[in-house]
């Protein structure tokens, strides 16, 4: 596992120090985490709620029996998030990325509230020129941001927006997609306190970050292909 300390170490030098670096742990074993938190990798990134849970019953549920080396690790929740499964990561998950639809928050807002706690999420925009990507549209947020200021999801904490750029070479319009999102993360987050822009991944996190991303989310870089 020393290959992945010294790809963490390459990815954080290389990636500007304002902007965080979440690790996608996605389908690698619990001993990868490890070894990426012993290089300094603290926010870890996961699709599927079932391995989420694993993971944080292996290393950071109270009851694990190293706990406590893990208490700064962070769980985030990045792929689609299906309703039905808010209930098991709303107690621990640190961050929710892909917040797409009005009845997820409503679920996460009731689950949050059972969990007594304020669960940040990122509201996630369809930014690409792919029907394949999620995303609220651009005419979608005003609202959704009224219910928010109006109280609607009390124990939702929206952080931010994520957006996922079409997957194309032509990087002139993955520029264009990233940008487009970033006037909308300043017009919308204006007097919201809003301090997270997610966008880019391994093969585009340098345009990301050109056009203001705050945040990155990079896995193969750091673990190797899947």
């Amino acid at each position: 596992m020393q290959e992945i300390g010294a790809a963490w170490t390459s990815v954080r030098e290389a990636v500007p120090d304002h902007v965080t670096v979440v690790a996608v742990s996605k389908t690698k074993p619990v001993e990868a985490v490890v070894a990426a938190h012993a290089a300094g990798a603290r926010a870890f990134g996961e699709n599927r709620v079932q391995e989420l849970v694993g993971k944080h019953e292996a290393l950071t549920h109270p009851d694990a029996p190293h706990h406590a080396d893990y208490a700064d690790l962070q769980w985030h929740q990045i792929g689609t998030l299906q309703r039905n499964k808010v209930k098991y990561i709303a107690p621990f998950v640190s961050l929710i990325h892909a917040v797409d639809q009005v009845s997820l928050l409503d679920e996460i807002e009731k689950r949050a509230a059972a969990a007594r706690r304020r669960i940040p999420v990122l509201l996630q925009v369809h930014i690409a020129e792919e029907q394949t990507k999620f995303g609220f549209g651009a005419d979608d947020l005003p609202t959704v941001c009224d219910r928010l200021d109006a109280g609607d999801w009390a124990h939702v904490d929206v952080t931010g927006l994520m957006g996922m750029a079409t997957f194309t070479p032509d990087t002139v319009q993955v520029g264009r997609e990233f940008a487009g999102l970033r006037r909308q993360f300043e017009s919308m987050g204006a007097g919201r306190n809003w301090t997270t822009l997610s966008m880019g991944m391994s093969g585009d996190w340098r345009i990301a970050v050109e056009e203001g991303s705050t945040m990155v989310r990079i896995g193969s870089a750091i673990f190797g292909s899947r």
